[in-house]
Parts: structure tokens; sequence; C-alpha cells
């Protein structure tokens, strides 16, 4: 196991990269902590494969460090770094059976017999293959394959880190919770840096216990599961998380109160003035509905979920969602949007602003 530290890492695919647009990874200062579970989230295309091939070492960055406990591990090969990686797409081995596809890092370090052949039975009932480990991995299910190598990652207890790289992708739906379960209880038994991963969040949420996100090459938030929910530090991690996500709408604010769309909407706490672009982030958890205060809404429709209802309305041409419990009444014609001060986030040109009297909010 180990610490991981990124370093002033940047890196860009072009030679002579001049300005930022031509980094697609902007500067990073990152520590991953041993032994923890991290999730790299964001949309396709933010940089996180490729930040992960640099941790693993089939890249070097084109500035900054990478630090393995302190160690510089910039230059050194994958071989060196004493990583397991577990990439997309099913890596096996057609021409070998299940157990000797598991069995074949451990037998690749000269691990004594009977050890391997212990570690491969647990890690074969792990994923569920222990009745299958004397077939040829040529005849599998790509499922299947992907166990194999979710397995094969795992089956090194010496490892200093366990990387995945959206792992779960060709995996049916069905088993994708259960994986994920038994990869959190490995980490739970054996303690590994795990970094995982994906651009789904619920992958990231159900495995992490804290979770980077990316966007445009950068890292904008890492936080807990339910940081990432209350306070989005950007505001894409506050469109990005949440189903709906973070309703975030153009405001001028002055003190404790936001202008949205002509109307006042009370916040929790005062805020200095603030220039650029400044807009206001409120949770559809945190919207409700009242027949005079509030910002007027049109409501567009309302779709009922089984546990909730998610109304889709509109404030001044910008859509704005509110999840109602089961049993609240839905909005009536005229009805108003009310938001939670409390709940209320300031952001400028995307990012959240501290207010100025903290000890209110």
């Amino acid at each position: 196991m180990a610490r991981i530290v990124l370093s002033n890492l940047a890196h860009s695919y072009l030679p002579n990269p001049v300005g930022e647009d031509d980094y697609a990874l902007k500067t990073i200062d990152l520590t991953w902590e041993d032994g923890g579970a991290y999730a790299l989230l964001g949309a396709s295309g933010c940089g996180k494969s490729t930040l992960l091939n640099i941790i693993s070492g089939l890249m070097r960055p084109s500035r900054g460090k990478v630090l393995f406990d302190g160690r510089d591990v910039t230059d050194a090969p994958t071989t060196e770094r004493n990583i397991a990686q577990v990439f997309q797409f099913p890596v096996v081995y057609d021409t070998m059976t299940v157990r000797d596809n598991l069995a074949f890092p451990l037998r690749n370090r000269g691990m004594d017999a009977a050890y391997i052949r212990d570690r491969v039975q647990k890690i074969a009932g792990m994923i569920d293959m222990a009745d299958q480990l004397g077939r040829k991995a040529r005849g599998l299910t790509a499922d299947e394959k992907q166990k194999i190598s979710l397995g094969r990652g795992m089956v090194r207890e010496d490892v200093n880190a366990i990387l995945f790289d959206e792992p779960l992708t060709v995996i049916d739906p069905h088993l994708k919770w259960e994986l994920r379960t038994q990869l959190k209880q490995l980490h739970r038994q054996f303690g590994h840096t795990m970094i995982y991963v994906t651009h789904d969040q619920t992958e990231a949420l159900t495995f992490a216990d804290r979770v980077v996100v990316m966007h445009d090459g950068r890292v904008v938030q890492l936080g807990t599961p339910e940081e990432l929910f209350e306070r989005p530090a950007h505001t894409f991690v506050g469109y990005f998380i949440g189903s709906p996500g973070m309703n975030v709408l153009d405001a001028r604010v002055e003190g404790r109160i936001a202008h949205v769309a002509g109307h006042a909407v009370p916040l929790a706490a005062a805020y200095a003035n603030l220039t650029g672009r400044v807009q206001i982030g409120i949770r559809p958890e945190y919207v409700r509905f009242d027949g005079s205060a509030g910002v007027p809404a049109t409501v567009k429709r309302i779709e009922d979920v089984g546990r909730h209802r998610i109304v889709r309305a509109d404030i001044a041409g910008t859509a704005v969602n509110a999840v109602l419990p089961e049993g609240t009444d839905v909005p009536s014609p005229g009805d108003r949007m009310v938001f939670a001060p409390e709940q209320i986030g300031v952001y400028a040109d995307d990012w959240r602003v501290a207010p100025v009297d903290r000890e209110t909010v």
C-alpha cells in the first residue's frame, strides 16, 4: 500500500504546449492517502484515464511529479511501481483456465504453491467463479472475462495500489451492484489503496469513501459523497452529482439577498460584492412551492417516480427542478418556488464563494 502524491502535475498531448487550453490535465496537486478507497469521477473526456495512466506509469506527465510514499516515481516504469490495474475491457489469456489466469500474477512473482492455491480459491469465490476454475477463458462471456480481470487485479496482497479504469462497463447491470459490494468488502478486509475511475455517479458514491471530481482537465472537488451533495465546490459538481442535479440560476447578490429574475431570494449569510458570472445553486430536494412567497415559476410537467415526484418548471427561461416527497400536494397554478436559504450556495464564475459572516451559516 502507498500514499500517492501528485505534485504540480500537468499533461499535454501536444509536443510544445503554450496556453492552458493546450493541456488535457491542468495543474493538479492531489494526495491519495494510504489505504483509501477513492473514486475518480467525471464526464467522458475530462482527463480521468489520462490521470490514472500517469499514476500507473503508462504515461509520463508533461510537468510535475508522482510520489509513492515520498519516493519520486515519475520516470519509473509500471513494473517498479508495484500496482495492479484493471482496464475497461477484459484482458485475459484465452488459452489458460480461469485458475491459471488468476494465479498468473502470483506465479510470476514466485509465490508459494500452497499460498497461490488458497488465494486463487478465495478470489474465485469472491467473483463467483469458484465452480469454473477449470474452464478455459476462451469459452466465457464478456461478463465472466471481466470478472477474471477484476480477480487478477485483486489477487495480490502486496501491491501499492489497485487502479480500476471503468471496470464494470461490460458487466450486466444486475451484477454491477454485487461486484461493487465485493470490491468494497475486499478494501475493508485488506486495506489496499484503491482508485476507481468511472463516469457513473452511482458507482462512485457507492464504492468510494472519498470522491475526486474532474471537469475539463481539472480536479474541481475532493470530498465525501455527503460533502459533494451538500456543498458542491463547483457548479459542475452540483450538476453532475444528484438526480436531478443542482439547480443553477443567474443572480445578483447583495448582502443577504440574491435577486433572481427580478425577485428577492433570502440567503442564510451575507456575501461581499461579487464579480464575474454570479449564480446561486439549490438542490431540487430543498425547493418547495408556496401560494404567495417565492419566485414565479411555470410548471412544465410532473413526473411520479414512486417515492417522490419531480416537478419540472421554468424560471425566466431557466429549467428548475423540485423534488417533492410522497404525499406532498402538487403545485397549483400560480404557486411560486421557495428555496431553503440555508441550502443555497453562491457561485462566481462557477466556483463556490464563502460568505462574509461564516458563523451564521
